[in-house]
């Protein structure tokens, strides 16, 4: 059945390139595509070259903090490299990647043609290098970049910045442009290009989580696109919306931003919830185990999502019943988190398990994206909070959640579909070197974090107190080993696009979905008809 399907999709395929839409060739083809999978590969790449630049910045971050004293860089700096590196990694690695990841992924997930509108597709992936030269040019301007936290907290980010804020402002415009015009691509795909008899509940999990991000997306970047204004307006035009002197309120600006901010990082992580429900089906050989409860569990997180800003602003001075609402409200996301977390573990309880290492990053993803919950459960105390905020716990608490979880759930989700995007089997003991070197180093990294923040030491400082000293150390030979492990993974893909062992359609024999049922790997045009009804349902992960 599914040889024949590869049969005649490939011969449907064949047939297309031929009448169809002609792949040009050189960098004409990159400029100019409007093809989901070209567009996809853009975005990977360039979440990845950015993932190396905002790494970068951070090794002279920790290279700085390994003992106390000042060594290699000037205070200014310091503050100048902890800003920037916090923008690339959030607007330039992270959400570009899972863009990436829907471009290539969610058409062939549904069986549409290609992405709902093509051209504005290619414009949203070529507007973010500009961003980004935009905001690294800062660093060789006079005043230098911006140094003000990736948070850019009026008064700081208005009246005591220094002269590049107007870059800064331009470049967030811009990521934020091309992220809404990607998430408006996403839901009019998902929502009228369906093959027919796929309904909402058989949509794999994965189409499920970036359609819930995207809507997350519509509605808080233009949230992000008014606050920027109001620093930028502040800064350069006279106003005073944040400038308690001219009767503007600066604890205005952390309304606002947080409630960007917040729902931004379930933005984060949402997508990440997606690939890891897709792969431990197919490594644990079963059913995703409580599909419908996924759904609802994802749905419920991204609502509650924009009622929590304030546990960010508990050290305000917010009245006492403002600090309970935000307090319980956090500690609610616990729920449909746990239900996830519970289902993942369902699903591997009792199954056929393999440890490929889509599945490692997998495992490694659910445990210790459990322990940033933890933190996190831990930090929406308010009393508590008093303690930890703006101390290194926090640092701890965020990179759990962003770098074992999404980044590690971007790279489960790269190994797992590799096969299908390069038509080659990666470097299986290369690919297990970059797990393990990943695994003890990104915990060397991060978890004595906490301890130095539950001591006291305070983020974004260039220097600290001698008591600070070991620990510091130990993170710093870890930040290093951890971003040196990062190019074993380049190593793998680059190795994997140049050959290796040839991949079947289906490389996973657990795999589920429709990608599968095309060539590996996939044709330039997929799915030029509709998928057949058998094909989905017996691409569907949770039908009993």
């Amino acid at each position: 059945m599914t040889t024949d399907v590869i049969k005649e999709t490939s011969h449907d395929d064949h047939q297309n390139d031929h009448h169809g839409d002609h792949k040009m060739t050189g960098i004409k083809r990159w400029l100019y595509t409007t093809n989901h999978k070209d567009i996809g590969t853009l975005y990977l790449w360039f979440s990845f070259i950015m993932l190396l630049t905002g790494g970068a910045l951070a090794m002279v971050i920790r290279a700085e903090l390994f003992q106390p004293g000042l060594q290699i860089v000037e205070p200014d700096f310091f503050n100048q490299l902890t800003t920037v590196h916090g923008l690339i990694m959030v607007f330039g690695a992270i959400m570009p990647a899972f863009t990436g990841f829907a471009n290539w992924m969610l058409p062939m997930m549904v069986g549409a043609p290609d992405m709902a509108l093509p051209r504005m597709n290619n414009w949203s992936f070529w507007i973010l290098p500009f961003a980004f030269g935009i905001l690294l040019s800062s660093f060789f301007m006079e005043s230098g970049a911006p140094n003000f936290g990736w948070t850019f907290y009026a008064p700081l980010s208005t009246t005591y910045s220094n002269g590049s804020t107007a870059f800064f402002v331009f470049a967030v415009h811009i990521m934020g442009i091309s992220s809404i015009m990607g998430a408006i691509n996403i839901v009019v795909t998902i929502m009228n290009m369906r093959a027919p008899g796929m309904t909402y509940m058989k949509m794999p999990l994965f189409v499920w989580t970036f359609f819930i991000t995207a809507y997350l997306l519509i509605a808080v970047m233009p949230v992000l696109a008014g606050v920027v204004t109001m620093v930028l307006t502040d800064t350069y035009f006279g106003t005073s919306f944040f400038n308690a002197a001219g009767g503007g309120d600066p604890v205005m600006f952390q309304h606002i931003f947080w409630f960007f901010g917040h729902p931004e990082v379930y933005i984060m992580i949402l997508p990440a919830f997606g690939i890891v429900s897709t792969i431990i089906p197919a490594f644990s050989r079963k059913k995703l185990f409580g599909y419908s409860s996924m759904v609802y569990a994802t749905s419920s997180i991204a609502l509650l999502s924009f009622i929590v800003w304030a546990h960010h602003m508990f050290t305000t001075g917010m009245p006492l019943f403002g600090e309970l609402f935000f307090m319980y409200c956090t500690m609610l996301i616990a729920v449909p988190t746990g239900v996830k977390v519970f289902n993942w573990v369902a699903t591997m309880w009792r199954g056929s398990l393999s440890f490929e290492t889509p599945m490692l990053f997998s495992i490694a993803f659910v445990i210790l994206f459990t322990i940033g919950g933890f933190s996190g459960l831990m930090l929406a105390m308010t009393p508590v909070d008093f303690q930890y905020h703006d101390t290194y716990f926090v640092v701890a608490h965020f990179h759990y959640v962003l770098v074992t979880g999404s980044l590690f759930s971007l790279y489960a989700g790269a190994y797992y579909w590799l096969p299908k995007w390069t038509g080659n089997m990666y470097n299986d003991a290369l690919s297990k070197w970059h797990f393990w070197c990943s695994l003890i180093s990104v915990n060397l990294l991060f978890f004595p974090m906490h301890f130095l923040g539950l001591a006291g030491m305070p983020r974004r400082i260039p220097d600290y107190a001698l008591q600070f000293a070991d620990f510091n150390k130990w993170v710093s030979i870890g930040g290093f080993a951890f971003g040196l492990s990062q190019l074993i993974f380049l190593a793998v893909v680059i190795k994997c696009i140049r050959g290796g062992e040839k991949a079947p359609a289906k490389p996973w024999d657990g795999a589920a979905g429709l990608e599968w049922t095309v060539a590996s790997p996939a044709p330039y045009h997929t799915f030029s008809t509709p998928p057949p009804q058998s094909d989905i349902d017996n691409a569907d992960q949770h039908s009993h």
